[in-house]
Parts: C-alpha cells; structure tokens; sequence
C-alpha cells in the first residue's frame, strides 16, 4: 500500500503543489485501496487530481471516460506538460495515430487514457481494453447518466456494462452538480450504491450571483464592462447567432471581445479560446460549449445574456468564475418570456423528456424571481442546507445587498403544510397551488379535494405566483421537502408536522417583480445602422474635429473630405471613440484610415472627454458596425487578379450599381482598390488625369457635381464613382 507520505511526495515533485485541498487526499487513497469512490465537488475545486494522481503513482493504466473533446486535450497537454505519459482516444484521431496510442498503452506507457463514452462503445476499443492492464476508471461529468442531469447523455447509460467487460476495477465518478435526485441516479447506474461518498460544499463563498430585468441589456452590458475594464469575463448565449452579434456589438463599442460556438471552424475556434487564455481579448461572448475544461482562474465575471435551460448549468457556468478565490461576479438577464420561449423548443421532444425539461425550467424561473437569498437557494436545489448570515452580512448576491420587501409568513405556512398532509403527500406544486386556490378542474374533483374545507379555496384572494412563492419557501426552510424518488412531489418533515402544533413567525420574502420587462427583442428595437448618425452629436467637439481634418488636409495637401467625412466626424462627436479599435467602427473609417490619420483625432477626443468629465460608460453605440461590404474579401481578391468587373458582379449575381456600391464601402472604410487594369479600357488616360485632378481640388467628392464639370464627356455616373474610388483609394488609403 502506498503511503501518505509518497502521495504527498509525488504531490510536490509532478505538480509543484505543498497540500492538498479539501477531499482530495482522502479520496486518492480510497481509490488506491480499490474502493468505489462517488465525488461531488464544485467546479474549479479540483476534482481531476482525484484521479489523476493514484493513476500516477500506481500499476498500469487508468480510462477517464469524458464527454468533452476540449478538455481531454486540455488535461493531456497539461499532463504531458508534468511530464506525466497521457493520451487520449476520441474521433479527431487518424487511424495510425490510434494505433500508434494503442500499443503504447499495452506496452504499459500510458498512466492515463481519456477516451470518450462514444468510442468507448466500439467492440474494437473495448477487446483492446481486455487486453491492456487497467488500474481503474474514472467516469468524469457522471451527471449525464442521469437523465434529470443537464447535460444527458443516452451513451453514458452503457459506461457500466462496458466496465464490466475490460474487468473486475475500480470506480470512481465525478461530476460538479448533482441533486440528490441525481446522485441517486448516477450510484443506481453504476451499480454502486455502496460507494464511498465524499461530497464538498457547493459554496463559493467568492462569487456574488445577481439576476437583473432583461431591459436595455446592451447599454447594461457595455456599462458593465467598462466599469470591469481590462478584466477577463464570459458571456453566454443560447444561440450561435445571438453570440456573434453580441460579440460584434462589443467591439462596436471598444471592447476586446471574440465569439466562441461550434458552428465555427476548429481552427477559428482554437484562436479565438487562445487569444482568450493569452488575454489578446478580455470577453468571450459563447454558447455553453465554451468553458468546459478551460482552465482560465482569473475570469472576474460571468454574465448570463440569456436565462439557462436548468440550475445545474447555471450554477457549473458561473463557476467558471473567481477560480482562484478571488472576485467572481456572476449577473443573469431574465424575463419570463425566454422561459416560455425555451418551452416551446421541448414541444417536439418525446414526453417524459419535455416533462423533465419543464420541471428544471420551472426551478430557474423561480430562482430568477426569487426574492430569497441566491446562495441559499442554490445551494438547497443541491441539497445543502445554507445559514443565510455570512452572504447578507457581505452582500454577495443582489437579494441580500439590496432591501427587499418581507412579511409574516406564518400563517401562509400553516395552509402550505396542511394542504400538503391532507393530500397525502402525493401532489407537486401545481396541484397544491390549484387546491388553496380552489381551481374547479376535473381532476382536484377526481381526487375529492374540492371537499377539503380547511384548505380548498382559502387562499383565492391571493394569485397563482404568490402561492407558488409560499410553497417555494416552505420548501426553504425545511416545513416540506422533495420526494427523491418521485420528482415533482412534496413531503412532510418533522418541522413541518410540529409547525402545526406550534406554530411561529417567520420571515418571508416577497418576489422580484418582472412582469414590467419589455416582450419584445431588444435588438428588434435597434436603430438600423446608418451612415448618418443621430443629430444630437457634441457641436463643440464636432468643431474641433472639423479644425483637426482641415489641419491634417492641408499638412497632406489634400482636400478636407479626403481625410473623413462629416458624417463620420458628427459619429465620432456622438460616441467619444478613445482606442484604435472604436475609432475604426464609425461609419467612413477603417483601421487603414485609422493607421494613417487617426492618431491626432484620438488624441483630441481623450484630451476632449478628460477635459470635459464626460462619462463615456454612458456611451454605448446601439449598431452593428456600419456598413459592410457582404463579399469584400470575394472582391478584393478578384480586383487584385485583374477581373473584369462585369463578371464579378455577375458571379456575385449582382448589378454593377450594386457592386460599385460594395466597393465604395470597401474603398470608404480605408481599403486601396487598384482599378486602372479596367479603367484604362473605358475612360482614355488624359480624362482621367482631368478628373483626378479636379478631385483634388474640389471642396467635396459630390458625384452629381463631379458629372457637371465634364457635362460635355461622355463620363456615366458609374464611371465617375469609379473614378471617385481610384482617387480615394490614390491619396486617402
């Protein structure tokens, strides 16, 4: 047996680490006297040294079956990094490359092997498996066999027969969140009810968990961030769309932000999660694929743009914050209507899935709307009973910071109870709420509790949340609580049955109130962008820019409009830009004019806001950024080949107009576009000189002005856009 003195050992020399931390210890060796081991342990705890250790210091190999690709690579890296021999089996390896890890595997050479649970399946990897020397198998993310897990997962449900098969070893499974109802589930299909449990608190005593009103959320999250300038947060979307958008309104707005969702290429991807780590972006606007193995502990903020689909992926996903110990702050958007929306979605799902999808949705809309202590609340889903002093006395979570309204629960309790005790404890929420209300349904009538005097109908001057509230908190405070075998139903506890014959005062909570949160998109109520900004722009700004431009023009001997537009510059009056990058967002300007003249602009601006105390966190740009080319690389290229325009306008299935538009916004933005190799075939080179020239020294590139100086050429509107883009493309790019 090996002792705790090698372990501690092994420790210090493999990962630099003096202790362990909570459990862990007491878990490795558990495993290493060939127990089953069940381990519930918080996100950012450290629940991978709990295997990855005793499959270190002892014989052979041990399988760490996990869902999640990005984290087998992660973990692996960071082995090999130790200098620990591990690998992994999964469907972005080639065929010789499995081999290759195979035999290295049989040979005795790898301590740890990541396979995921679908190739775990296959008849070749399980005779393989028979064959290599397995110490144990560690079943990572073990709440998706449950399927009243967030994340299930049918394959997982096969794990223990497979076991079976490789031999008689170990087990140990992990996983971050587990409702008792879950935790049951995961020891039945395991077959290992026996298992040694050792459970860490699900208190993350550094985060502070807020749930704000889904209104104006851009403004709020352009605020939020600026206010947490320079520190690494996560934002999660549910769609794919949502989360480019989102990412593109941020840096609209001068904020270092890249997109993360799994419709994007591996490589794309893989940039932009290690721009992310390599803090090259401070936010990371993704769907809930982001983030699972990243090992990132100074992410400072989690931000929930859209409310999760269960409390278990809200509560993994702002775990991903205050890794280290330090400042976690995690904010939720939430409206009743994202929660109908997420409904309708489960409406094609089979019936006992959509059931389960409806009973976790209900339990984040009454988390959201809860005026109770979060913590408290989070915790309890958990199964973990949480004194709520410590959070109101440091105000980590809204409902403990900020007043909330109370009152005399006492006698709502009483009728709660005692609705549950007559019912017989075989009724969830809905029923019991219908009962005090006294609903005329057919199937209260069915069960005869139209006939209960003492509770049906004495609560109807009062409304169906106000109720689900009241039961909510008895919940809470323990006078009721779940049935673990069947979900949905409330019981009886010994609290409860001595309330009755005692009762006391207790203080309750009244609910957050979100009926008032607009139904309708917030980006349905965007102004479309334009290239002509809003007229409430800062005058006296705009002046001083105009003084700027007609500097730097006659500096570059070049007419004013050459340098920036004045649309551009009343943009630049109304959004304070003061980085590089929220200089090249305003409509007319790219980081090509921004590299060539827009040092002095922004210069002047900071020295402006500065001067000024004016707060740009107030300054938030509700647009995407300007106008886009939809296929400037396309044109780009093809202009550079010398095509004929007329054939990439066709390719494109566009009009001429319709390209030389696209190309003004290419040109406009900063972009050189060298058009000689086709104007020399319309427009003789002497004319063009004649209209170079007259540019030049016009007081604005106005094309109906341009037209009336050569009224007597033969020059179309087309040609002289053309024209207009060859000079800007000449002497502005």
């Amino acid at each position: 047996m090996v002792s705790v003195e090698e372990i501690r050992s092994t420790l210090k020399k493999v990962f630099g680490y003096d202790q362990f931390r909570g459990n862990q210890e007491k878990i490795i060796l558990n495993i290493l006297q060939r127990k089953n081991t069940f381990v519930i342990m918080p996100t950012g705890a450290g629940k991978s040294m709990c295997y990855q250790m005793p499959a270190i210091i002892q014989e052979g190999t041990a399988i760490v079956i996990s869902p999640l690709i990005a984290l087998m690579k992660n973990q692996v890296d960071q082995l090999n990094a130790f200098g620990v021999n591990a690998s992994f089996l999964n469907s972005t390896l080639s065929k010789s490359e499995t081999n290759r890890i195979k035999r290295a595997t049989l040979n005795g050479e790898v301590k740890l092997l990541y396979v995921a649970p679908e190739s775990l399946t296959k008849e070749e990897n399980v005779a393989f498996l028979k064959e290599a020397n397995i110490s144990f198998a560690a079943i990572d993310e073990a709440h998706c066999i449950s399927e009243w897990g967030h994340d299930f997962r049918p394959e997982y449900r096969r794990i223990k027969s497979i076991i079976n098969q490789v031999g008689d070893i170990p087990i140990i499974a992990l996983t971050a969140t587990a409702t008792p109802k879950v935790q049951l589930d995961i020891q039945r299909n395991l077959q290992m009810e026996e298992a040694d449990l050792f459970k860490s608190s699900f208190n993350r005593e550094n985060l502070y968990y807020e749930v704000r009103p889904k209104k104006n959320v851009k403004k709020q999250l352009v605020k939020f961030i600026r206010e947490h300038h320079g520190k690494s947060g996560i934002i999660y979307c549910l769609s794919r769309k949502k989360v480019e958008e989102i990412a593109q309104f941020l840096k609209v707005n001068g904020i270092k932000a890249a997109p993360y969702h799994a419709g994007f290429e591996p490589s794309v991807r893989m940039k932009n999660q290690d721009d992310f780590l390599n803090e090259e972006v401070d936010v990371i606007v993704a769907t809930i694929a982001f983030g699972m193995g990243i090992d990132k502990p100074d992410v400072r903020f989690v931000i929930h743009y859209d409310v999760p689909k269960s409390l278990e992926g809200y509560y993994q996903e702002t775990g991903r914050a205050g890794r280290d110990g330090l400042e976690g702050l995690c904010v939720m958007f939430f409206r009743q209507e994202d929660i109908q929306k997420l409904e309708k979605f489960n409406k094609d799902k089979p019936v006992t899935e959509r059931e389960n999808a409806k009973v976790l949705l209900d339990e984040m809309s009454s988390y959201s709307e809860s005026a109770v202590c979060r913590r408290k609340q989070l915790l309890h889903y958990f199964g973990e009973e949480y004194e709520d002093t410590a959070c109101k006395e440091s105000g980590l979570c809204d409902n403990c910071k900020y007043e909330r309204e109370h009152f005399d629960g006492k006698d709502y309790i009483k009728i709660a109870v005692k609705t549950v005790e007559l019912t017989e404890e075989r009724f969830g929420m809905a029923h019991l709420v219908s009962v005090i209300r006294g609903s005329q349904n057919q199937y209260i009538k069915s069960y005869g509790h139209d006939q209960l005097s003492e509770v049906y109908g004495v609560g109807k001057d009062k409304g169906d949340l106000f109720w689900r509230s009241v039961i909510r908190q008895t919940l809470l405070n323990e006078f009721i609580k779940k049935d673990i075998e069947h979900v949905g139903l409330l019981k009886l506890t010994i609290k409860g049955k001595k309330f009755l014959q005692e009762p006391f005062s207790v203080d309750f909570i009244k609910d957050l109130d979100f009926s008032d949160v607009d139904q309708t998109e917030e980006e349905n109520n965007d102004p479309a962008p334009s290239a002509h900004p809003r007229n409430s722009y800062d005058k006296v700004l705009f002046d001083l820019l105009k003084t700027e431009r007609r500097r730097i023009a006659q500096e570059k001997d070049l007419p004013p409009y050459v340098i920036v537009q004045d649309p551009s510059l009343q943009e630049m009056a109304t959004t304070y830009p003061t980085t590089k990058e929220a200089l090249a967002n305003v409509n007319g300007i790219g980081m090509g004019k921004v590299e060539k003249f827009g040092g002095s602009f922004l210069k002047l601006i900071i020295n402006y806001v500065e001067e000024n105390n004016i707060d740009i966190e107030d300054v938030v740009v509700i647009k995407t950024a300007g106008s886009k080319s939809k296929n400037k690389i396309y044109i780009i290229q093809q202009i550079d080949r010398k095509i004929d325009l007329e054939e990439v306008a066709e390719q494109k299935n566009l009009s001429m107009t319709e390209l030389v538009e696209e190309m003004e916004i290419i040109c406009f933005a900063g972009t050189k576009l060298k058009l000689d190799y086709y104007l020399n075939h319309i427009i003789d080179e002497e004319k063009q000189e004649d209209i170079m020239d007259y540019f030049l020294n016009a007081d604005s590139d106005d094309i109906d002005d341009a037209l009336d100086e050569f009224d007597d050429d033969d020059i179309t509107e087309e040609d002289m856009r053309l024209m207009r883009i060859k000079f800007i493309s000449e002497y502005a790019n």
